[in-house]
């Protein structure tokens, strides 16, 4: 079967380049777009007898997203937008003398749209006020998605820290619950995200604890698809972020920003951007810097050993090197490096704190091609070589890391390309192309235990663990102290690793080569009302283990034009390929992970069934619902094992998985001034055993079904914002609802009262009026025994899958004010900005003692100030 794909897949290479080929003579002046992430808008500007305009103003506009970009025609009456985020748009031309000029454009691939416009002359200047209708706010779409447009990147109040693209994710799509250290759950997954940078796939981890995110400087827009997601994309589809980064192609002076931070914890930026170019050549450069004394989530509300740094540098570089073909390079190269926060314990409990750090280095080098055969086609290739180096380092005394000393070398290499044809013409949008990628794993890693309570061989009369230093086998524990007895959770396959009872450290190294072949094909009909996506993958692994898959993905629309309403159904299939950060550990260990000691099974490719269903529908001109209703059906679901609450995680597989769950977007388009959206989630994911891979787990496993900790019942998001005009001061307000995800790792109070003093002041255990502090825990309590940040079942009603532990729910306000261009100058421009994160300090968890995410509190109420200037 292997074979036949790789065939399938250079006969099909050989159709599409015989294709280009035949497709006919390129056609002058087309413009380019952004590697297949975007498309362009061109035309020309004439009067009604033909003769062209020049100097006339284009502007295009979506209501929605508040997405605007103008444009004069040349000596030859043309005009281009270049890099135009796939959506609808407001097409304007003006000019002096003539009646303004209004139409529609629907840009929906790489194939240019093209737009003449005609205007009548008219007896004195005019000038037009575009006013969307409802059928404006709705499109016509069978893949449910969020546009992410550069002005909500700009304002909305988000902590400054080096997740920013995260958190935007977060905050302004439907379905997504926040996770610690930047990650986020999309649709009841953990972390199942496709980045598509100007055409080029990332799928591996872009949490600032696996690697280093691109800049939210860089970016121009972004399309985020939580809907079943197109054919061209592959391997993790729960969300699909398509982005387009900024470029300089065009731009006739050049334009750019010096911006500098500084706020709470010594958190102090400074970045450095510039575009510049002509309709030859373009270029986009950014460099920043971060420093903080919060830079990771931390297992305490005050952060206690948590500083970090981080630089990133990324260029876009374009050449319209003829009338037909557009070269286009992105290099980005980013490090970080940051302290693993400690806890109270780690930090006080001892006369050397613990002292665990990590450096990340990321470079990606990504060039690309598009050349235009005629009006409809347009080819897409593009080649890129991503590598991620990690060192995680433990403290000069490896007895004062607590409870075990780790460290780690891992690089990650992935090299690979993608060709693919675009033809637009009457009702098709088709597109088809080949992939090709290669990522090379190499892994070293060392551990071992340094606290004797940690995997403890007795137990004292309370059923604490005890030292009893000496023993070596549970059976000896009752001679050795009146009440001892053996410690039921005692694992004999650590006792090896235990350097505190002579013990030796695991050390292990591994490498892996893992080869990806792919194929896929899609169209887009439009026939009247309906829109049909019709679209299929073929998708060929080979790793540590090995699988394949046909994947049919279609999708239905309708649009009710009388009522402004559009209803949609989606069905899709996938092949899920294993995650790749520390894969070949994980692949070592097998059922249980290290600890169990059980038969090495590699991580083994998934599938997945989803099924979704949705509706758009305007309300007037003042809003727009988008809402979705999906089922997920996964054999082989995947997930993390994260190591105590270090950002050292193994990915693990469960035997299947199902995921239901509603999402929905409320978006009020500008309406003197205000702009508003609320986003609205709930999921419910309910994974089977048994499970394979991992290392050390935090908590038992289930052996029965149950929610993971992705699963959350509510969430919302809501953010308004106000500016009265353009050069007028501006404010943005954004609250964030979650009501909690699951906690399994503390079923019962009586489990909690076992807990370390500092475990508990996390999870805000009390008994009556008093509560429990770092070395001071609670042992027993006859009423009134509660917690403040987690929700426990009431003795004997814990149920796993039914009735799990929580974290509390909670309420997160942020605001920021800024104004854009204080002094009102006409081009040099000095903007100021200041955000509170967590406006009223709710000390609220992300997790606690979670096998899949640890413990981390939510950032503590933050304050930024900002000052840029823009030229």
């Amino acid at each position: 079967m292997r074979l036949l794909i790789v065939r399938c897949l250079f006969i099909s290479a050989l159709f599409l380049a015989s294709t280009a080929l035949l497709a006919g003579d390129s056609a002058p002046g087309d413009p380019q777009s952004s590697g297949g992430n975007t498309g362009a808008i061109e035309g020309t500007v004439a009067d009604p007898t033909g003769a062209v305009i020049p100097n006339a103003t284009v502007t295009i506009k979506n209501p929605v997203t508040g997405y605007t970009a103008k444009a004069a025609t040349g000596n030859d009456g043309s005009y281009i937008f270049r890099n135009v985020p796939f959506n609808n748009y407001h097409v304007t031309a003006e000019a002096k003398g003539f009646t303004a000029a209004v139409a529609d454009a629907e840009v929906r691939s790489g194939v240019p749209f093209a737009m003449n416009l005609t205007l009548p002359i008219a007896a004195a200047a005019t000038t037009v006020d575009v006013q969307g209708d409802a059928g404006d706010l709705v499109e016509t779409d069978p893949v449910s998605h969020t546009d992410v447009d550069r002005g909500l990147i700009d304002k909305l109040p988000v902590e400054g820290s080096s997740s920013q693209l995260s958190s935007v994710i977060t905050l302004s799509t439907p379905g997504i619950t926040a996770d610690s250290n930047g990650q986020f759950h999309p649709l009841g997954e953990h972390a199942d995200t496709s980045f598509s940078l100007d055409n080029q796939p990332m799928t591996d981890q872009q949490s600032k604890v696996f690697s280093n995110q691109i800049s939210t400087d860089a970016i121009q827009s972004m399309e985020v698809i939580s809907g079943v997601a197109p054919a061209e994309f592959g391997d993790k589809n729960s969300l699909v972020v398509r982005v387009a980064t900024r470029s300089g192609l065009g731009l006739k002076q050049p334009t750019g920003s010096i911006s500098t931070t500084y706020g709470s914890f010594g958190t102090s930026t400074t970045s450095f951007n510039i575009l510049q170019g002509n309709d030859k050549l373009g270029n986009f450069f950014s460099v920043s810097g971060l420093n903080s004394g919060r830079f990771l989530d931390t297992p305490e509300f005050m952060p206690l050993h948590a500083r970090g740094n981080s630089q990133s540098g990324f260029d876009r570089a374009d050449w319209q090197a003829g009338t037909a073909d557009v070269l286009h390079l992105n290099l980005g190269f980013t490090r970080s490096w940051f302290q693993i926060p400690n806890s109270y314990d780690q930090q006080f409990a001892q006369e050397t704190p613990q002292d665990q750090r990590q450096e990340i280095k990321s470079l990606n080098v990504s060039p690309g091609w598009t050349h235009t055969f005629n009006n409809n086609t347009l080819l897409a290739t593009t080649a890129w070589f991503r590598q991620d180096q990690v060192g995680y380092y433990p403290s000069d005394d490896i007895l004062a890391d607590q409870p075990a000393t780790l460290s780690q070398s891992r690089r990650l290499t992935n090299t690979g390309i993608k060709t693919d044809v675009s033809y637009v013409k009457g009702i098709h949008n088709f597109k088809a192309g080949v992939q090709f990628e290669h990522t090379i794993l190499g892994e070293s890693f060392g551990f071992g235990l340094t606290d004797p309570l940690y995997n403890a061989l007795c137990v004292d009369s309370s059923g604490l663990p005890v030292v009893a230093a000496g023993v070596m086998n549970p059976g000896a524990c009752a001679g050795f102290s009146t009440g001892y007895a053996p410690n039921p959770g005692f694992d004999p396959n650590l006792l090896p690793y235990d350097l505190t009872r002579s013990g030796m450290l695991f050390n292990f190294v591994g490498h892996a080569d893992v080869k990806e072949e792919s194929i896929y094909a899609q169209d887009a009909i439009t026939l009247g009302k309906w829109v049909l996506n019709l679209g299929v993958r073929g998708d060929n692994y080979n790793g540590i283990s090995s699988g394949h898959l046909l994947q049919p993905r279609l999708g239905v629309a309708y649009n009710v034009n009388k009522t402004h309403t559009v209803l949609r159904a989606s069905f899709g299939r996938f092949f899920e390929t294993p995650y790749n950060e520390n894969l070949v550990l994980s692949s070592a260990t097998g059922a249980g992970g290290l600890a169990q000691g059980g038969e090495a099974i590699p991580i083994q490719p998934g599938h997945r069934t989803q099924y979704d269903a949705g509706l758009q529908q305007a309300i007037g001109k003042w809003a727009v619902v988008d809402a979705e209703y999906f089922w997920k059906f996964t054999k082989n679901a995947y997930d993390f094992d994260t190591l105590f609450n270090t950002p050292l995680a193994f990915p693990i597989e469960w035997k299947q998985a199902k995921i239901d769950g509603f999402s929905a977007r409320v978006t009020f388009p500008t309406y003197k001034g205000v702009t508003a959206y609320t986003v609205l989630s709930h999921t419910r994911a309910r994974f089977f055993p048994p499970e394979n891979g991992g290392l050390i787990f935090n908590s038992d496993l289930s052996t029965t079904p149950f929610r993971i900790d992705h699963d959350q019942a509510f969430g919302a998001s809501t953010n308004v914002q106000y500016q009265p005009k353009k050069d007028a001061p501006w404010i943005s307000f954004t609250w964030r609802y979650d009501s909690g995800e699951v906690a399994g790792a503390i079923p019962d109070f009586a489990t909690a009262l076992t807990l370390t003093g500092d475990e508990q002041a996390q999870m805000g255990l009390f008994c009556g009026d008093v509560f429990a502090a770092p070395g001071a825990p609670i042992r027993s309590c006859a009423a009134g025994i509660g917690a403040t940040r987690v929700v426990i079942p009431a003795a004997g009603t814990y149920d796993a899958d039914k009735n799990p532990a929580r974290i509390a729910s909670r309420n997160v306000l942020d605001m920021g004010i800024g104004w854009d261009n204080i002094f009102h100058a006409d081009r040099y421009k000095t903007a100021v900005s200041f955000t509170v994160a967590n406006l009223t300090n709710k000390d609220g968890l992300y997790n606690f003692l979670s096998t899949f995410s640890g413990t981390h509190f939510i950032p503590p109420r933050s304050y930024t100030g900002q000052v840029s200037w823009h030229f």
